[in-house]
């Protein structure tokens, strides 16, 4: 039986360039980029080409890409370090319902340590409103973060827009790129953008690798502490061999990427059309006009997700729900609730598929016989 891996949204394999480049570096390049000396010269200069490589990706300048250990520290950076350094102006934070965990619950302690933040709701397709945004800016906002692509249904949200209408508030506006980076372009200052938080490992690149774009004019304090690395903003040594495997998959990327699109969008369109000529009744999760190509999360009316999933696993598919299966019990997808309310029978029943490298057409075709076989048992 051959296992097919339709979860890249959670994480994606390693490109094989991406593994001989961080072996190639794990044998050669060992010493500390803070020594002066030839081993740690050499060191410093793969992590300032790696990041040269990651500022030209997102039309940013060098010196405003800080290395991280991925995207939970970046946007623990982002809040953080923005909302403590500029509480003077204002304790007031802005941000939606549908984020990151890395987000929410960061704001959650920010709330206890005398923060207050306010939630934007979104509509049934996972979009928020740029009016609510308006109506929610104040004189004392001083930090709007608003995900680029949520991770659980592929919504894309109106960045660019949110970035015009803060150009002349004193509000810093920081975006989740994490589903995005990689597959939409993406340019920093026309989006209008003052922080970014990105992850290696869902662009084929290594895990516990990421960056965070922070324009120069961004008042923010480091929340690591110790030497003088990533221009004290961000303490440790350098994860060399990491940092330079994620260049690699950003320089894959870069490349294939519409090429990429072109085929998840395919995957997408084809994995919808064979579940209804198997006569499987399901509804997409999602905006169906701003949506990611490499995610698609569909409901399945009457079918228990945890029953679900466990038979997807059997059968060797590699899916996953917004929701947290516990014994016997569903913690409900925190997206699907702020997009259908709690009493939507969508909770139990949705899962996400996501593409990615080594997907195939005959993978696709496979998924959905699957699919529609574990369905019509289930029912």
């Amino acid at each position: 039986m051959e296992r097919i891996y339709v979860d890249h949204a959670a994480t994606s394999p390693m490109h094989p360039m991406v593994i001989d480049a961080m072996i190639h570096e794990m044998n050669e390049t060992f010493g500390n980029p803070s020594s002066i000396h030839f081993f740690g010269r050499q060191a410093r200069q793969k992590i300032d080409e790696s990041r040269r490589i990651c500022s030209e990706s997102i039309g940013a300048k060098v010196n405003e890409i800080i290395f991280t250990s991925g995207g939970t520290e970046s946007d623990n950076l982002a809040l953080r370090g923005v909302a403590f350094s500029n509480k003077q102006k204002g304790k007031h934070i802005i941000t939606t319902m549908i984020e990151h965990h890395a987000i929410l619950n960061t704001c959650k302690v920010l709330e206890k340590e005398g923060f207050e933040v306010t939630y934007l709701p979104v509509d049934e397709s996972g979009r928020i409103s740029i009016e609510d945004v308006k109506k929610a800016l104040r004189d004392d906002t001083i930090l709007v973060s608003i995900m680029m692509v949520n991770n659980e249904v592929g919504t894309v949200q109106p960045i660019k827009e949110i970035g015009d209408l803060l150009k002349d508030h004193q509000a810093y506006f920081h975006t989740d790129a994490v589903q995005a980076y990689g597959l939409l372009p993406i340019n920093v200052y026309e989006m209008g953008i003052d922080l970014m938080s990105v992850s290696s490992h869902k662009i084929n690149g290594p895990k516990g690798v990421g960056f965070l774009f922070a324009k120069e004019s961004v008042v923010f304090s480091p929340q690591v502490f110790g030497g003088e690395q990533e221009r004290k903003r961000r303490a440790g040594t350098e994860n060399v061999p990491g940092i330079v495997g994620f260049a690699t998959a950003i320089q894959i990327i870069k490349q294939e990427r519409e090429e990429r699109s072109t085929s998840y969008l395919a995957y997408r369109t084809l994995l919808m059309d064979e579940l209804s000529n198997e006569q499987i009744e399901f509804e997409m999760n999602g905006n169906s006009t701003y949506l990611a190509p490499h995610v698609i999360n569909l409901s399945f009316k009457g079918i228990s997700i945890e029953s679900f999933l466990v038979n997807l696993d059997l059968s060797g598919i590699a899916a996953s729900s917004g929701s947290a299966c516990t014994a016997g019990s569903i913690d409900p997808s925190h997206v699907l609730v702020a997009m259908f309310g709690k009493g939507s029978e969508k909770l139990r029943s949705s899962v996400r598929f996501s593409f990615g490298l080594g997907n195939t057409e005959e993978q696709i075709k496979e998924l959905a016989i699957r699919v529609a076989t574990i369905v019509r048992r289930l029912k």
